[in-house]
C-alpha cells in the first residue's frame, strides 16, 4: 500500500473505531495478530481490542477524535490529535460524574498487507484525570 492508503486506513480506524466505536471495523481493518504495545495486547490482540472498545464506548458519550496531524512513512502512520468526550459511568476508576474531557494524544500504527498489525499510544493521562476530577 502507499503511504497515502495507510493514511486512509488510519483515519478510517480513528473515526470508525474509536470515534464511534464501530466493532465491525475491527475485525475489517486489524490484522488477527494484532499487537498494542501501549496497553501490552500481545496476543488476542483483535479480541482484545474489541473488548476494549467495547468498555470505552459504555462510559462515554459525544466522543470526539479532532485529527490535528496524519504523517506517514512507509509502513507506519502517526497521528496527533484531541480526544473528547463525556463521561457517562465509570471510567479508567473514576466513577461516573458527567463531567467532560479534553486531551491531546499521538498514536503511531504499522501496517501491513493493508490491515493494522502494531498500534503505540501516548496520551494526557494527568490533564485527564484533572479533568475527571480524580486529581488536584
Amino acid at each position: 500500500m502507499s503511504t497515502d492508503e495507510n493514511k486512509r486506513l488510519v483515519k478510517r480506524f480513528v473515526d470508525e473505531v474509536f470515534g464511534q466505536g464501530q466493532l465491525e471495523s475491527i475485525d475489517e481493518l486489524v490484522a488477527p495478530d494484532f499487537v498494542s504495545h501501549t496497553f501490552g495486547i500481545t496476543d488476542d490482540g483483535r479480541i482484545k481490542l474489541r473488548a476494549a472498545t467495547e468498555r470505552v464506548h459504555s462510559s462515554l458519550t459525544d466522543v470526539d477524535f479532532a485529527v490535528e496531524d496524519l504523517i506517514a512513512d512507509e509502513d507506519r502512520v502517526a497521528v496527533r490529535l484531541h480526544a473528547s468526550s463525556t463521561v457517562v459511568d465509570e471510567f479508567m476508576g473514576v466513577p461516573a460524574a458527567g463531567k467532560r474531557y479534553t486531551i491531546g494524544e499521538i498514536h503511531i500504527f504499522r501496517i501491513a498487507d493493508g490491515l493494522i498489525v502494531e498500534h503505540w499510544h501516548q496520551h494526557d493521562a494527568l490533564g485527564l484525570m484533572k479533568q475527571l476530577g480524580a486529581t488536584p
